[in-house]
């Protein structure tokens, strides 16, 4: 999560209760989870700055998961590896110095090594249960929409487009003169939403996997953080990580998690899939589709 080796089992019991903790705590916790390299190399005053809450708030929330205290918390975390580009407040401005010394090889190494990065730590908390139980889900749906907006838009399209060569119940939302919202109006228990979205979380995203949770649809999300208001209201939530030296989030792993997503769901699918499949790809050739080269 987020460039740590830490065992995702604290990360994922501090999230679970985050309901239960005070306001105060729930700030504290909400800092851990989203930055918690941060928490081998910090004292607890630090901690406690950098969430803007008090010291003994810090202890709280150590003690609310079962810690008898913040070192005790820290402990497992003192071992993980910090890896991971440096924060940069202005990073087009930073993309612009480098360009400026003609020093682009760092920035190769530094993308390449991110991309890397995100998939190795996003896969390291994600096991291929999660994914079989997720894909059930979306198989056994009536209806599957995709959300995404902004950057995430067109991942949710891609994976949507990639599942039509086999299945019909797919639908990309927003449709174009349309809002995610009115979109759902006729999804029921029988239809499932995967939604996407990453910090600054979209308020139409959020909005409308609220309105899906009442509507008894089954929930799939990707979102960047255990704290992420569509992780916490999801049946079946994965958590990505997309730091980037870059000043915009990387898709990699998004992309990454939505294809092997997919390919679970073809693989729990019934055997009618491949058919579908090939039978789809022939007609494309008939008609011209793909280009041949003359013989």
């Amino acid at each position: 999560m987020n460039g740590t080796n830490v065992s995702n089992t604290i990360l994922e019991r501090l999230a679970g209760e985050l309901s239960e903790l005070t306001p105060e705590a729930r700030k504290a916790a909400t800092y851990v989870l989203e930055n918690p390299r941060d928490v081998g190399v910090s004292t607890v005053r630090e901690i406690a700055e950098a969430a803007n809450v008090k010291p003994n708030t810090v202890v709280r929330m150590a003690r609310q998961v079962g810690f008898e205290g913040y070192e005790d918390f820290r402990a497992p975390f003192r071992e993980a590896i910090r890896r991971g580009a440096a924060d940069f407040p202005d990073r087009a401005r930073w993309l612009q110095d480098i360009r400026k010394s003609d020093d682009l090889g760092g920035l190769y190494a530094d993308m390449v090594q991110g991309a890397l990065r995100n998939i190795e730590d996003t896969f390291a908390g994600i096991t291929a249960d999660d994914l079989k139980t997720a894909a059930e889900a979306i198989w056994t749906s009536d209806n599957v929409f995709t959300l995404g907006v902004g950057v995430n838009n067109s991942s949710a399209r891609n994976f949507t487009y990639l599942a039509s060569t086999g299945m019909v119940r797919f639908h990309a939302i927003p449709r174009a003169g349309s809002n995610a919202i009115d979109d759902l109006a006729w999804a029921d228990k029988d239809d499932a939403l995967v939604a996407i979205t990453c910090k600054p979380y979209r308020a139409e995203v959020v909005e409308a996997v609220e309105r899906a949770r009442e509507q008894g649809m089954r929930i799939i999300a990707i979102s960047d953080s255990p704290a992420s208001p569509i992780i916490r209201a999801a049946d079946h939530g994965f958590v990505i990580s997309c730091d980037t030296p870059q000043f915009f989030p990387s898709s990699v792993s998004t992309i990454a998690l939505l294809e092997t997503l997919l390919s679970f769901v073809i693989a729990v699918a019934s055997d009618e899939i491949v058919e579908r499949v090939e039978t789809f790809h022939r007609r494309r050739h008939q008609l011209g589709l793909y280009y041949a080269e003359e013989k």
